[in-house]
């Protein structure tokens, strides 16, 4: 049988890789909308970064929508 196990020194950078993405989309979300005139500027850069923290998929479907939507 096979035990699955985490290695803590595996686990830990790929969290960290995940937490710089999700500010780098989230400012720059933030930044293009607040370019553009946006008032909700800042709710779309929290809204792609939690997202991308949580669940990357939800944080690249965010920014999919914030994209298409964008004048």
């Amino acid at each position: 049988m096979v035990i699955l196990q985490v290695n803590p020194g595996r686990v830990a950078p790929i969290g960290l890789i995940v937490l710089i993405i999700a500010l780098v989309l989230g400012y720059w979300v933030y930044k293009d909308a607040k370019g553009d005139g946006k008032d909700n500027a800042l709710l779309w850069g929290l809204v792609v970064g939690i997202l991308t923290l949580f669940t990357v998929i939800g944080g690249l479907i965010a920014l999919g929508v914030y994209l298409f939507t964008r004048d």
